[in-house]
């Protein structure tokens, strides 16, 4: 009977050490139900990246963000600020890894480019039809692709032709062209009689677009219905025998091959060059790093071809698809181009507004302003354009590959390497087998 009296205490241990194991699983489970459950954030963060906004307008954007938080208390923004020479590579590799910000400033030349790979937030089905209507309608088709809108038009700007009064005088020049047909003859006339340049334009095919333009503007079309080359033609052999013809009279600098626009915003600023086209923005700039060359400069409307076509640049403000706070990085985007606070950007940056209100009240300022500065003067010329103003090159599906295959063919021709001909024929040809 022994045995069986030690299988009986034996029984009873492993009971109590049951017993004690579900008393322990009891009393955790009601620590743990009375513990109050953690809640959701209070104030979900959004991140919104701008494109080299800073120093100068950190007051601007701190207020801006200030206003936001008190009218949506439940919401905080998180303003980086990113050169400009490395959003491209820094919005790439965010959207890669699926960390991108829920708020980005693009252009939309550089956002289509993902666009057409979905990595930004169709609007169409977020933003309803009446406020889309707000914002001027060529300037809201500037951020879509295959009629879906991409991005929300915030501000823009439209080129004018900043001069250098004394430079143009010195070459027996009373007045700045209007046309390419114009500026080819003053830039002989100003290498002539001063020794410098007319002005500086690039053809780094990661650079400016105003090349680009300059085809549409002369009449060119760059692609088809069916987004195949369109300008394997007459008109397009002329443009590239423009721009080939003046870089082989040595009336343009040798470093248009290899340096981009800030480099003509340098030379004129020392000097070298009479004219610049840019923003009326690059006024306040050049005051600051060449006050002496701001004293002799005036303004003038932008350059244009044939078809009297002027070109207006936009930027604007996308939503990554990935953002996990698509309804508040929606609601903040509108709040930033929303029209009172465009008005107040536009003022600050010397830019123009994008929102059919926020240009009327903005061309009713202007036009009761009596100064006569210099930069008030580009900015009248510059809102003056705006009615006629377009996107010469929309946005398309690998915008970046025709223009690198343009400008690419376009040295080559310059050096000597192609004909003219030939290298429309090659740049057409690289475009049209980069779709397939």
């Amino acid at each position: 009977m022994h045995w069986k009296k030690k299988v009986h205490m034996s029984r009873i241990r492993t009971w109590r050490r049951l017993g004690i194991f579900a008393l322990l699983g009891l009393l955790l489970s009601w620590l743990i139900s009375c513990r109050p459950t953690p809640s959701p954030s209070a104030s979900p963060e959004i991140e919104f990246w701008t494109m080299q906004l800073q120093p100068q307008f950190t007051d601007y954007f701190n207020k801006l963000i200030a206003d936001f938080e008190t009218e949506n208390p439940s919401v905080k923004v998180r303003w980086v600020d990113v050169p400009w020479s490395a959003m491209e590579s820094k919005i790439l590799t965010a959207v890669s890894a699926k960390t991108a910000p829920d708020v980005v400033n693009l252009n939309p030349g550089f956002a289509s480019q993902l666009a057409s790979r979905k990595a930004w937030m169709d609007l169409d089905s977020k933003v309803s039809e009446p406020v889309r209507q707000q914002y001027l309608p060529n300037i809201w088709k500037a951020s879509t692709i295959d009629e879906k809108s991409f991005g929300i038009p915030w501000y823009l700007t439209t080129r004018v032709t900043i001069y250098n009064q004394d430079l143009l005088k010195q070459a027996g020049i009373s007045k700045p062209p209007t046309t390419y047909e114009e500026l080819a003859q003053v830039a002989q006339q100003v290498k002539d009689k001063t020794g410098k340049y007319a002005f500086f334009v690039t053809f780094v095919p990661a650079d400016s677009g105003e090349v680009l333009e300059s085809f549409v503007q002369m009449g060119v079309q760059l692609v088809d219905n069916q987004g195949q080359a369109a300008f394997n033609t007459p008109e397009g052999i002329t443009a590239f025998r423009y721009w080939v013809d003046l870089y082989k009279k040595g009336l343009l600098p040798k470093e248009v091959l290899t340096q981009g626009h800030r480099n003509a915003i340098e030379l004129y600023q020392a000097g070298e060059t009479a004219m610049l086209a840019s923003g009326p923005e690059f006024l306040k700039t050049i005051e600051t790093n060449a006050p002496a060359v701001a004293k002799v400069s005036a303004s003038a409307p932008q350059i244009t071809g044939k078809t009297g076509k002027k070109n207006v640049a936009v930027m604007n403000l996308v939503v990554p698809r990935d953002t996990s706070k698509p309804d508040e990085a929606i609601k903040f985007a509108l709040f930033v181009t929303n029209t009172e606070n465009q008005l107040a950007f536009a003022k600050a940056a010397n830019v123009l507004p994008s929102t059919v209100e926020a240009v009327e009240a903005y061309q009713t300022q202007l036009a009761s302003n009596t100064t006569t500065s210099a930069v008030e003067q580009a900015r009248n010329i510059s809102a003056s354009q705006l009615k006629d103003a377009e996107v010469l090159v929309p946005a398309m599906k690998d915008l970046n590959k025709l223009q690198k295959a343009i400008y690419e063919n376009l040295q080559a021709a310059m050096l000597d390497e192609k004909t003219v001909e030939q290298a429309v024929s090659d740049a057409a040809e690289e475009w049209n087998s980069s779709r397939s």
